[in-house]
């Protein structure tokens, strides 16, 4: 335990007062894939950095683009004495523009501009100079248009390791020029890179753009631009006609933008990945619940499984190891961190050779019963957009009952959210009916050889508890609940909203979600979901876990729901699908379990699916050819009629199980799994 409480494997990304969801957001996403190999990538607050245990655990702290006033009313006093005392030390500090300022001695921004100057003396003092903005003109708070793709000159003998560009440009909006940065080079500062144009004010002697200052044991690299920005992750839609050329242009120089940051943490002393397409650590669990009142209802329901160790709350299930935490709490030194960059992890990512065994890391659930997690606690999910959308469905929907989606699980980087749920039988026994979990980032299992396969961002990754009384056997199967569920997806994307409902969606029998793939010649389907369903009894239900996977905004590896889209419609975000496709399932649940699948159940289904008269080549029964005519009402079983000569009907039915055979829609072939 105590190794754990000193080595240093968090890195820290400043999320508090003064940031941004959009830099913090960058910020994570092009650390985690440079360091997650090796560190916990993961977002704190100003309390924790003023409170908290942080600097044993902690090898880099970063402070990312925003407002520094907001920083220096949050941290100024005891919190950047904690800082400063953790530099000192031994520590890296990584100030990406806004950060850079907050850790120089003194900013100058617009000095003279009564709407935007900030001018005055800061506590950190890293780079014991003045850092002046704007380094270009056209500035705009929450905008891109004066955003700008920078071209930076490199010094390569200031970065000793990895392969250094010579030039390369890099996102720009706001920053600054390290004042006379050549004249504190016996004061421990470096020059990194430069500004190659002309500037828009005084810098001085040089046109330091990014400098590295050592500061005691430890050091600090500051920045004007973003080298942390990756075009991938800009928005070529926002404001400033000029945007777009600037995405392109940092597209084209994303290689020595990543070459560059690489050797920036190689130069503050951290271990880089080879290559950045890394499997990321797990991130921390957050429940919340529709109104903050049902998260406590839920935990009086579990308090049987809760034991306390050494102060902590613990669930010990078959699968995984929780530990629950209240949103307040903050221990980086704690056994918990296991979660974020564990002993175990950090071992097992030492090596190619070896898999990391995420079942052995301790999963960490943050509980609010107070109020929803906030944007900057979940970056890349909006709780609260989720559950106004969730409410918004639900009040266009005739049934009364919605149970589904009301309780929430999030988890940015998770193993498997059906993991999750499925394989803990004492806390899947004890969940609600229509418990939800979701994740940004799906580490699912073991790949061909050593790999491990992840569910990129971007995908709508989701699992929902469904408890089913085994007394609607008779009449409404637990089979069907895969039926439904491909349903529920259809309708919640062409019911998202007004325009959407002619997008190109369709089933491939039993449980596959195509659409018509845009950048196809031939006007074909392909793959962009899926749909897995695990059930086990408990007393007198089936309980299921009903698992989906849908690429949402990701492009690769085939298509994504927003390809399809045509210009004038927005795109899709991820919470408010969730909640459009869960609120369906509520009403289509509903209905089955009044009615079962009965012919207007089956007329929905066929509207969607891609099978019916295709003929196929039944392998299981001897390679004989037969017509798809549809599935059973009674146990959801494939139809198909066998075929003789000149493809007439012999007379002969088959009925196939979906759980024993595959449908290989484009061979026409449906064969034994």
């Amino acid at each position: 335990m105590a190794s754990l409480q000193t080595k240093r494997m968090n890195v820290l990304v400043y999320s508090g007062n003064g940031s941004t969801i959009e830099s913090v957001r960058h910020c994570i996403y092009s650390l985690r894939r440079l360091l997650s190999s090796k560190y916990a990538v993961i977002p704190v607050n100003g309390e924790a950095i003023i409170k908290e245990p942080w600097t044993a655990s902690c090898a880099l702290l970063v402070m990312p683009g925003g407002a520094d006033l907001g920083y220096c009313r949050t941290l100024n006093g005891e919190g950047n004495r904690r800082i400063s005392q953790f530099v000192e030390r031994g520590g890296k500090y990584f100030g990406f523009c806004a950060g850079g300022y907050y850790a120089s001695g003194r900013c100058e921004f617009e000095e003279g501009n009564k709407k935007l100057e900030v001018v005055g003396n800061r506590e950190l003092g890293f780079y014991p100079g003045t850092c002046r903005g704007l380094a270009f003109p056209g500035f705009v708070y929450h905008s891109e248009e004066g955003a700008r793709a920078v071209e930076l000159s490199v010094e390569k003998t200031a970065l000793a390791e990895g392969t250094v560009p010579d030039i390369f440009r890099s996102y720009y909006n706001g920053g600054g020029v390290f004042v006379d940065a050549p004249k504190y080079k016996d004061q421990g500062v470096e020059i990194l890179a430069s500004f190659t144009e002309n500037l828009s004010v005084d810098p001085g002697e040089g046109t330091a753009a990014i400098v590295y200052c050592k500061v005691g044991d430890g050091g600090a690299v500051l920045t004007s631009p973003h080298p942390e920005f990756a075009a991938a992750n800009l928005d070529a839609k926002a404001d400033g006609p000029g945007f777009p050329s600037v995405i392109r242009t940092i597209a084209e120089n994303d290689k020595p933008r990543v070459d560059f940051l690489k050797a920036c943490l190689m130069k503050l002393g951290l271990q880089v990945n080879s290559e950045p397409n890394a499997v990321p650590s797990l991130s921390r669990l957050h429940l919340s619940s529709i109104q903050p009142s049902d998260t406590s209802d839920l935990l009086a329901f579990l308090q049987d499984i809760i034991v306390t160790v050494n102060g902590e709350e613990v669930i010990k299930d078959d699968n995984d190891t929780f530990i629950l935490e209240n949103p307040s709490m903050f221990s980086l030194g704690s056994l918990g961190d296991a979660l974020t960059g564990s002993q175990e992890e950090s071992d097992a990512t030492a090596s190619e050779d070896k898999i990391i065994d995420y079942n052995e890391i301790v999963k960490h659930i943050v509980v609010h019963e107070e109020e929803l997690p906030a944007c900057k606690e979940t970056p890349y999910f909006n709780h609260h957009a989720y559950f106004a959308n969730l409410k918004h469905y639900q009040s266009t929907k005739e049934t009364e009952d919605f149970e589904i989606g009301k309780h929430l699980l999030y988890g940015e980087v998770v193993t498997s959210t059906n993991t999750l749920l499925e394989k803990n039988t004492q806390l899947l026994r004890r969940l609600p009916a229509g418990f939800t979990a979701t994740a940004t980032v799906q580490v699912a299992g073991r790949g061909r050889g050593s790999n491990v396969w992840v569910s990129p961002a971007g995908s709508l990754m989701f699992s929902t508890v469904i408890r089913h009384s085994m007394s609607l056997t008779p009449k409404a199967p637990v089979v069907f609940l895969q039926y439904l569920a491909a349903l529920a997806i259809v309708q919640g994307i062409k019911t998202y909203d007004n325009g959407y409902q002619n997008l190109p969606i369709k089933l491939k029998w039993p449980n596959d979600i195509y659409a018509l793939d845009p950048s196809s010649p031939t006007q074909s389907y392909t793959k962009i979901g899926g749909i897995l369903v695990n059930s086990h009894y408990s007393s007198s239900d089936f309980l299921s876990v009903i698992g989906i996977g849908l690429n949402t905004t990701n492009p690769l590896p085939t298509t994504s729901l927003n390809a399809l889209l045509p210009a004038h419609l927005s795109p899709f975000t991820l919470e408010k699908l969730l909640a459009s496709i869960l609120t369906s399932f509520s009403a289509l649940y509903s209905r089955f379990t009044a009615v079962g699948f009965d012919s207007a159940f089956q007329d929905m289904y066929y509207d969607c699916w891609l099978h019916m008269d295709q003929i196929v080549t039944l392998e299981a029964e001897g390679g004989v050819k037969a017509r798809i005519k549809g599935i059973t009402s009674d146990w959801g079983l494939l139809v198909a009629e066998e075929l003789g000569w000149e493809d007439r009907p012999t007379g002969r039915v088959v009925q196939l199980q979906s759980d024993s055979n595959s449908f290989d829609f484009f061979r026409g072939l449906i064969k034994r799994k």
